[in-house]
């Protein structure tokens, strides 16, 4: 019997030869040994510059099925080394995922991989859970509002006893991917001398290596014209075709680059809500008795919300915008009524990277007292799978 959860819970880049051929899928399951030589996931994918690099997922939604279901073969053979049949198996869904998505990867789990029971849980309350790992957090608590910021997607989710408020979930057309191809038109502008094949590769080291959120604009432009020499850092880099090394400055793309979250309209003119003042929005139209639990337990979960002083920033400003609107309901009143404070926090800790698998392993490792909380839940045997399951998976 299989006693063994497995989870498979972070998607990434997908690369492919242009000139791979397009085979139907009983053709690629004889060759998949082959194919898998052409065909590279993660950072192996994107360390290939003589392929073509695919993400079968959009803004937090797979697209690409083909792909993804070749993505999920080399997880869980090359890089599990696990037989998919002797297993449970943990995955998540992002925020809005359609009931036609959720049936297709239960599909693909029970016909295509055989496993004999499957769970899909909800990132946003994974996210939660793992944040109970901070020294910030008093009480453990499955109500708060998570920041989900990956490469493609950033969504404010609203959780209210471990259920998502799923009609105020918002989101934001600003994440990771968004900040490097910003910082790779700052050094364009700039000409610094990039391989233009390896500009988008750079800025991304740039921004991993060099960026942080700064707490005012207009006074980090003064420090670092006052002061150049401590601030501007160099970039070293080897051209990948002749092998020589090229050295560039990185000097305002430090903080204009994560800048964005904050002054979204620097990189996309058609949004101009600060990531503050959207999660100030989502909270004030929860229900009003869960608004100060909200307020009080702002998670922050993703790989782009890991800039150095983001949750600081993001407390801050949000502070500042609760303030004033307590201070605007005061004076509306003539002073007759004093509002009682609110208290805002943001929750920062060390696993906050990888938030979503870390509360996927304790799940997977303490299943019981997280069913209850977890909006969809799906843990069947293989034999009762057939055709009616797609409708009970909706």
């Amino acid at each position: 019997m299989p006693t063994t959860w497995c989870s498979v819970l972070t998607f990434g880049g997908i690369a492919i030869r242009e000139s791979a051929k397009v085979v139907d899928q009983a053709q690629r399951r004889v060759l998949r040994g082959v194919d898998d030589l052409d065909f590279f996931i993660g950072d192996e994918a994107i360390d290939k510059p003589t392929y073509a690099t695919k993400w079968p997922i959009r803004h937090g939604i797979i697209e690409d099925w083909d792909l993804m279901e070749r993505f999920m073969e080399q997880v869980i053979f090359k890089y599990l080394r696990a037989e998919p049949e002797d297993h449970y198996f943990l995955m998540t869904e992002p925020p809005l995922n359609t009931p036609e998505n959720r049936e297709y990867l239960a599909e693909i789990m029970f016909e295509s991989f055989n496993v004999p029971g499957l769970y899909i849980a909800v990132q946003a309350v994974l996210a939660l859970a793992a944040s109970w790992t901070s020294r910030q957090v008093g009480e453990r608590t499955l109500t708060g509002i998570v920041i989900d910021s990956g490469d493609g997607v950033t969504h404010a989710i609203p959780v209210a006893e471990g259920y998502v408020i799923g009609s105020c979930i918002k989101h934001i057309p600003i994440a990771g991917r968004d900040i490097t191809y910003f910082i790779q038109q700052l050094l364009r502008e700039r000409e610094v001398g990039i391989p233009p094949e390896q500009s988008l590769e750079t800025a991304k080291a740039i921004k991993e290596k060099y960026c942080y959120i700064c707490p005012d604009i207009v006074k980090e432009f003064a420090k670092y014209d006052v002061d150049p020499r401590k601030w501007i850092k160099q970039y070293t880099g080897i051209n990948a075709i002749n092998q020589k090394k090229f050295i560039i400055d990185v000097g305002y793309e430090r903080f204009l680059g994560p800048e964005i979250f904050f002054h979204p309209e620097f990189a996309n003119p058609d949004f101009m809500e600060s990531i503050s003042d959207v999660v100030d929005e989502v909270i004030q139209n929860c229900p009003i008795d869960v608004r100060r639990p909200l307020y009080k337990n702002v998670v922050l979960s993703g790989g782009s919300t890991m800039f150095r002083d983001f949750g600081r920033r993001l407390q801050r400003d949000l502070k500042r915008v609760v303030d004033a609107r307590l201070r605007l309901s005061e004076e509306l009143s003539g002073g007759r009524i004093k509002p009682k404070p609110v208290e805002v926090q943001v929750i920062t800790h060390h696993m906050q990277r990888y938030a979503v698998w870390f509360g996927g392993s304790m799940l997977a490792s303490t299943v019981s007292p997280f069913l209850d909380c977890c909006l969809f839940s799906f843990l069947r045997s293989l034999s009762s799978w057939d055709e009616r399951c797609p409708v009970k998976v909706k």
